[in-house]
């Protein structure tokens, strides 16, 4: 019998999303990393956040939203959600958004993700 052991280690993995220039205070970034989900690159100030794209009331994507300062509304509903943080803000929205830790380095924002690494062992 094959059995899924889940390893409780995680590890880590720097993905490279966008060029710092690409990315201006107001206007979100849609990305598409190979094995994430879409996500969302916002810029406040000198500081860059990222999270999960779609809404977590809906099917929207949040790229489409509106950005103000520190938020993120959703173009389908109105609901806001905290860039920094992932909190919901605003109804309908009450679920709060995945976000991801940024590093900038030469010029290039990065998330750094932990996966779970899967092994399959025999069980006797």
């Amino acid at each position: 019998m094959l059995k899924q052991l889940l390893i409780g280690e995680m590890m880590g993995r720097r993905i490279d999303l966008v060029e710092v220039g690409a990315v201006i205070e107001g206007s979100p970034v849609e990305v598409n990393p190979s094995g994430l989900p879409s996500l969302v690159v916002y810029r406040i100030g000198d500081d860059f956040f990222v999270t999960d794209n779609q809404c977590t009331h809906g099917n929207a994507m949040l790229c489409d939203g509106f950005q103000e300062g520190d938020t993120i509304i959703c173009p389908y509903h109105d609901g806001g959600f905290d860039i920094k943080t992932g909190m919901p803000i605003a109804a309908p929205c009450t679920i709060p958004l995945q976000t991801y830790q940024t590093t900038v380095e030469s010029g290039r924002i990065y998330i750094d993700c932990a996966y779970p690494e899967i092994l399959s062992a025999k069980v006797t």
